[in-house]
């Protein structure tokens, strides 16, 4: 049995990744300088690797190797390993279709009136809307491990802290997690044996297919079943009276999140991403996706934006920084904030406690306030967009 190394270090580290051989095996990756800055907080160990970004698709082997041969330090508790692109040639340069950028909005105070539900605006004209529900915003990501689903239920536990009446939907049929992001258990009760009455924690109303079907369960679904379980959730769920509905999107950009784009009428979309280019690359797809069936994006997250040592309060940029913002910019969208790489967050979110209620008190808590308040405000301003080009009928 190896014996156990109580202090892991940088050096013990490097060590270990220069047994990582480079693309087509022309060295290792730290003499080749691909190695990030390396940072190691409560024996867990966090850096990426840049890779020239025409070839980001086949370094994942790469990604995982490097991640392995860290993972077997004795005393590591867990590594966090991410690709990053060079930035020229990476895609990110092509300027795309911009709509005019939005004129920054003032949060609404929490005390603010609340406004009473009513039909999607004209953007989602001819999409059935949902009685009882004011605006349905949808939480996405053009990739999965971004942290989507957390970012989703903490905005939702937001929106519920700013005063409006809040509910989730968790549109992500084969890897459902707002069961165990909001410690949910059971099963959903009947309102007349016609529809469901949702679960509820923390104040907001749910509905999950992981409260149908056992959490090992597997799901092989084609797409019409999928849609047909999500149109369920959707419609015959007793939802309201809700300000908002959230939707935790499924990852990715494939045909069941393209058509619930189409079909539902979306008051808006929030676009979740971390710093790197690579993560950006498929946001713009998840973007670009929304723009085509007329929802309008309503701004972009860059989660795992900044890592802070808890011993010192040094701040490390271990997966690069601000590129969500600079992308937002470019794309003519909003960034609506920046969520630190904080262990308590997916702590708290994988024990069921998301951190808006179980730190309310806390930085980070009060990072979501925010970035719900201005994704609130986006919606209205949307919406007053949407009522002003409607055209009045005037008779004389």
């Amino acid at each position: 049995m190896p014996a156990v190394q109580e202090n892991v270090t940088k050096e013990i580290v490097i060590e270990r990744l220069k047994t990582v051989n480079g693309p087509d095996f022309t060295g290792n990756i730290v003499d080749l300088g691909m190695v990030s800055e390396i940072f190691i907080a409560d024996a867990k160990v966090f850096f990426s690797i840049t890779v020239p970004a025409a070839r980001a698709q086949e370094m994942e082997p790469l990604r995982a190797a490097a991640e392995r041969v860290v993972k077997a330090i004795p005393g590591v508790a867990g590594a966090v390993v991410a690709l990053t692109a060079e930035r020229k040639g990476g895609g990110m340069e092509a300027p795309v279709p911009q709509r005019p950028a939005p004129r920054p909005t003032p949060a609404a105070p929490a005390a603010a009136p609340r406004p009473a539900p009513h039909a999607p605006a004209s953007h989602s004209q001819g999409k059935r809307g949902v009685p009882g529900i004011g605006a349905i915003i949808a939480v996405a990501s053009g990739k999965g491990g971004v942290g989507k689903s957390t970012t989703a239920v903490n905005i939702a536990l937001g929106l519920a802290a700013n005063g409006l009446r809040v509910g989730v939907l968790d549109a992500d049929i084969y890897g459902p997690s707002m069961p165990r992001l909001l410690n949910i258990h059971g099963r959903p009760q009947t309102v007349d044996g016609k529809v469901l009455r949702p679960m509820e924690n923390y104040g907001l109303k749910v509905m999950s297919m992981g409260f149908l079907v056992d959490e090992e369960t597997p799901m092989i679904w084609r797409g019409p079943m999928v849609m047909s379980a999500l149109t369920q959730m959707l419609r015959e769920v007793e939802w309201g009276p809700l300000d908002v509905l959230v939707v935790d999107m499924p990852p990715g950009t494939g045909d069941a999140q393209l058509t619930m784009a189409q079909q539902v009428p979306l008051a808006g979309a929030v676009i979740v991403s971390t710093p790197q280019d690579l993560a950006l690359i498929d946001a713009r797809k998840g973007l670009n996706m929304f723009r085509k069936v007329d929802v309008p994006v309503l701004g972009i997250v860059e989660n795992m934006s900044y890592f802070l040592a808890p011993d010192t309060g040094k701040r490390y940029d271990i997966f690069g920084h601000g590129g969500a913002r600079r992308e937002a910019e470019r794309l003519g969208v909003t960034f609506l904030g920046e969520v630190p790489l904080e262990m308590g967050i997916r702590e708290s979110s994988d024990a069921g406690t998301p951190v808006v209620v179980s730190k309310p008190d806390s930085a980070e808590a009060k990072i979501y306030r925010d970035i719900a308040s201005n994704v609130w405000g986006r919606v209205n301003e949307e919406r007053g967009a949407a009522e002003a080009a409607v055209p009045s009928i005037v008779f004389e």
